[in-house]
């Protein structure tokens, strides 16, 4: 039987077992380019081994429906991988913490349509979760040699019931 998986207000307090969440709401602000531009400086800090670099990259990711399952999820030893929405729309950012090489119980968050994260090495997490409509997110990551991607099923799928909490 599955269980229900609550989605709650993604926070940096919530989120920082996970890493970063990715907001210009009280970050340090830098003016630069002549008192032109704000620079929101240092809002995380992307990791990587010494044998990889950082990449960057955009995602197109396809709306779920729901209820959906959280059956899986995935994390990369080698490096953080950081999301940031495009179209300044409300995502889905699922999370655990490791058990014996395992995910643990995950942990939904909404995020808002201005709100990223920046996922630590080796965090659990599900694959991105496009709300409503066709979504592009500006993804920093590791790329390089090694094996950067473990995948690990549930035996018993985490469900999100309906869209309330939107």
């Amino acid at each position: 039987m599955p269980s229900r998986l609550a989605v709650r207000p993604l926070t940096k307090e919530s989120f920082s077992p996970f890493g970063e969440v990715l907001e210009t709401e009280g970050a340090g602000v830098r003016m630069i380019n002549n008192g032109t531009t704000e620079r929101f400086h240092a809002l995380a800090q992307a990791e990587v081994d010494p044998a990889g670099q950082i990449i960057i990259s955009v995602f197109r990711g396809q709306p779920r429906r729901f209820p959906y399952a959280i059956d899986m999820m995935e994390r990369h030893p080698l490096g953080s991988q950081a999301f940031f929405p495009l179209a300044q729309k409300p995502w889905l950012v699922v999370a655990a913490e490791d058990r014996d090489g395992c995910p643990a119980e995950p942990q939904a968050f909404v995020a808002g349509g201005n709100q990223g994260v920046n996922y630590h090495a080796n965090v659990w997490h599900h694959p991105l979760i496009a709300l409503d409509e066709v979504s592009e997110f500006l993804v920093i990551d590791r790329g390089g040699p090694g094996a950067n991607l473990e995948e690990r099923s549930y035996q018993q799928p985490f469900v999100i019931e309906d869209r309330g909490w939107k």
